[in-house]
């Protein structure tokens, strides 16, 4: 039977999380004991009053916690939607520490049947938190096995096969189920329409990311200053998991290369070493407009002709290249497809 690590984070009264559950072969890129990598763990913040941005998010989930602690029951099922590292596992984290309890991790493409599911199901405690990344790559096997441990927390577990097989009804403890995607579309509308709270995250401003970059320094031990702060926030596209990555990126090159302190000289340095632009277009995001541009002659040109232009998946352009295109006005798609805008040409002509 495949099965994936479980870990359960520690109570928020922990200075460290440690694992509480079953611990199965994790994931050779995973480190902290939350099943999260070391140094993104260490900039994660623990409690909501640490987080910067969403606040409209936070308000609304900060109503539910209190009302729910009143109540003395499990938190609603929530789901989170919004593209990659806008803080979805962040808020899966954040909550259990705000409602006391432990937290198990999974993932939707590790669970191939319902077997897979059983092992979390049975591990989670009065008022615990399952959370389910990328949940719209779940089986629909799988999404139904899930209904009615949403909605009566109960499962039933059939044993044997045949004529002799029987069903084992087992009632689990209440829980809460926190689902993260990056694309609600495809979550069908019996499961999206189990879950109480449903969040839309939002791409961050600049004034925010700024925020973030100064926090997480003083995590890093590593001096930075106004301008510079704001300089990675303005490269970072909007994404506070980008803006950690620079400013990762910019310690080690501060280090290496100068004197250990970040000023905006430095910064710009280390980040046109990694062919990171102004506007936070990187080689790739550059090579999408040119191609665009040059081959295509701006337009309109399907997706699936640009990616076997540049040898990439489609996939890869739809998830990671075109959102940030899109939001910054430098491509549209229209019914014939990709077009470049004119800001699109005023960039490139710059860039180069």
């Amino acid at each position: 039977m495949a099965r994936e690590t479980i870990y359960q984070q520690s109570k928020p009264d922990d200075e460290d999380p440690e694992i509480k559950g079953e611990k199965l072969p994790s994931n050779p890129q995973v480190s902290g004991a939350d099943g999260l990598p070391v140094e993104d763990n260490r900039l994660r913040p623990r409690r909501m009053s640490e987080m910067v941005g969403q606040g409209d998010v936070i308000e609304r989930l900060r109503i539910a916690i209190d009302a729910a602690r009143q109540r003395e029951e499990p938190l609603g099922h929530i789901l989170f939607d919004g593209p990659p590292g806008l803080g979805k596992t962040t808020f899966a984290t954040v909550i259990p520490n705000e409602m006391g309890t432990v937290v198990q991790f999974a993932n939707g493409a590790g669970l191939k049947a319902p077997k897979d599911l059983i092992p979390y199901l049975t591990n989670v405690s009065e008022g615990s938190v399952l959370f389910i990344d990328e949940i719209h790559r779940l089986p629909r096997s799988v999404e139904e096995y899930l209904y009615t441990a949403m909605e009566d927390f109960r499962i039933d577990i059939v044993l044997g096969e045949g004529v002799s097989a029987r069903t084992l009804n087992l009632d689990l403890r209440p829980f809460t189920m926190i689902g993260a995607t990056t694309r609600a579309g495809m979550l069908s509308g019996p499961l999206r329409d189990r879950f109480q709270i449903r969040e839309h995250l939002g791409f961050y401003p600049i004034e925010d990311l700024c925020e973030i970059v100064r926090r997480n320094s003083t995590k890093l031990k590593v001096a930075i200053d106004e301008e510079s702060a704001m300089e990675v926030a303005r490269r970072s596209r909007g994404v506070p998991r980008i803006a950690n990555n620079r400013l990762l990126w910019i310690r080690d090159y501060a280090q290496s290369k100068a004197s250990g302190r970040i000023d905006l000289e430095t910064a710009n340095r280390a980040m046109d070493m990694i062919a990171v632009d102004r506007l936070g277009l990187d080689k790739q995001d550059r090579a999408y407009l040119q191609t665009l541009v040059r081959v295509f002659a701006g337009g309109p040109a399907g997706i699936e002709a640009i990616a076997h232009t540049m040898n990439c998946s489609s996939d890869t352009l739809e998830d990671e290249v075109e959102p940030f295109l899109l939001r910054y006005e430098l491509i549209v798609r229209t019914r014939r497809g990709r077009m470049a805008t004119p800001k699109a040409y005023e960039h490139l002509k710059s860039a180069s």
